[in-house]
């Protein structure tokens, strides 16, 4: 039996900043996961660039049914707290876009750093342990059977991430903890992933696989500007990816694919102007030909915008604007960057990230039901959940 301070079952990106911070404090630490490497899903952010954080952080960047529990982790560990870290370590990064900060080189930099930190603290990793039981033991203490044997601890760090990535060995290990210590689980989901079309709209809307436009695309109150990809199966592309984690299963999507200018009121006043200008012409400065071709008629797009009433022009303007889709789905976790849902925040202390019911226990990182958007805020909330619970397992 091997007795530690600490247990964490997850060598993620928030398990790793966990051991860190707690063995500081003296803590005797050792991290178990089911895979052959740690900080796998570190290696493969950002297209291996690895999107670490996110200038503009703040809790709006976060979907939770608990939208307050993650302010008092970001506003202790924030993106400042992480940049200077990787200053320390001397990493190279550079902002991209919405204030997105990106590796210059590759993300192992930041997995070395991790790692390195950990071995500077006398953090115990052990790999390839398949997480078989876990109960707990008279008094406050766990205790974890795993393939590779048999550990306690006084605290247990839940670390386990979502069900996204499964061929880098996502599991539902952790939402199975909370369930046997009678923890609520908010129903996971596919969060940041494609959405699939439902086979009519499929069919015609296929041909324009590969097509990227600039739109805002809006379900409910919630609206993204930025690029729609139009693939084989469905949408994809910054903009549906951010709206994916909000849109529910039979909800419809409205897009318009000409943001930035009213364009009934373009074609109106062209036509008043006496413009002998064509809609195919004018179209074809604004938006691929496929597409346009896709969603009007060629008899109308061969008109002069003399010959097209207002009424047409009204229909038209709805028809690139007001673009409504119903998906039938989502391409699962397979492709999925997060997970939306997971361990209720209800359950915990924002404060500790500590059980409210069952003292020792912890649960940090994506398996907690914060979910944020595109552009780095899913690993800050990682590092911000797994500094505040290191300052207290």
């Amino acid at each position: 039996m091997n007795k530690t301070d600490v247990i964490i079952i997850g060598a993620s990106a928030s398990g790793l900043m966990c051991a860190i911070e707690a063995s500081k404090r003296n803590r005797k630490v050792i991290v178990l996961d089911h895979a052959g490497k740690a900080g796998s899903k570190i290696l493969i952010s950002g297209g291996g660039k690895c999107n670490f954080t996110n200038y503009d952080l703040d809790s709006s960047h976060y979907l939770s049914n608990n939208p307050h529990f993650c302010k008092s982790a970001l506003c202790r560990f924030s993106q400042w707290d992480f940049i200077a870290m990787m200053e320390r370590y001397k990493i190279p990064f550079s902002e991209r876009d919405h204030g997105q900060l990106f590796c210059d080189n590759r993300a192992g930099d930041i997995l070395n750093m991790l790692l390195t930190e950990c071995e500077k603290a006398s953090v115990s990793i052990t790999l390839n342990a398949k997480i078989e039981k876990v109960e707990k033991t008279e008094g406050r203490y766990f205790k974890i059977v795993t393939s590779r044997g048999n550990y306690h601890s006084q605290s247990l760090v839940i670390a386990t991430g979502g069900l996204s990535y499964p061929h880098i060995g996502a599991s539902p290990i952790g939402y199975k903890i909370a369930e046997k210590f009678g923890i609520n689980i908010i129903p996971p989901s596919p969060g940041l992933v494609p959405l699939t079309l439902q086979p009519k709209e499929k069919a015609h809307f296929s041909k324009l696989s590969g097509i990227t436009v600039d739109g805002i695309v809006s379900t409910g109150r919630k609206s993204f500007r930025e690029n729609i990809l139009f693939t084989h199966r469905g949408l994809s592309g910054p903009a549906i990816l951010q709206l994916s984690s909000f849109w529910q299963p039979g909800q419809e999507i409205t897009i318009n694919l000409l943001p930035g200018i009213n364009l009934e009121n373009e074609l109106k006043s062209l036509k008043e102007k006496r413009s002998q200008i064509r809609l195919k012409s004018f179209f074809s400065k604004r938006l691929p030909k496929r597409l346009i071709a896709t969603l009007l008629t060629n008899e109308l797009l061969e008109k002069g915008l003399q010959e097209i009433s207002n009424d047409e022009i009204r229909n038209i303007s709805a028809r690139i604007e007001k673009l409504t889709i119903k998906p039938g789905g989502t391409e699962g976790y397979r492709t999925a960057e997060v997970t939306v849902g997971g361990i209720d925040c209800n359950a915990l202390s924002s404060k500790t990230m500590e059980s409210n019911a069952l003292e020792g226990l912890y649960f940090i990182g994506e398996v907690l039901d914060v979910t944020g958007e595109l552009g780095g805020y899913n690993l800050q909330w990682a590092w911000s959940s797994g500094w505040c619970a290191g300052q207290y397992v």
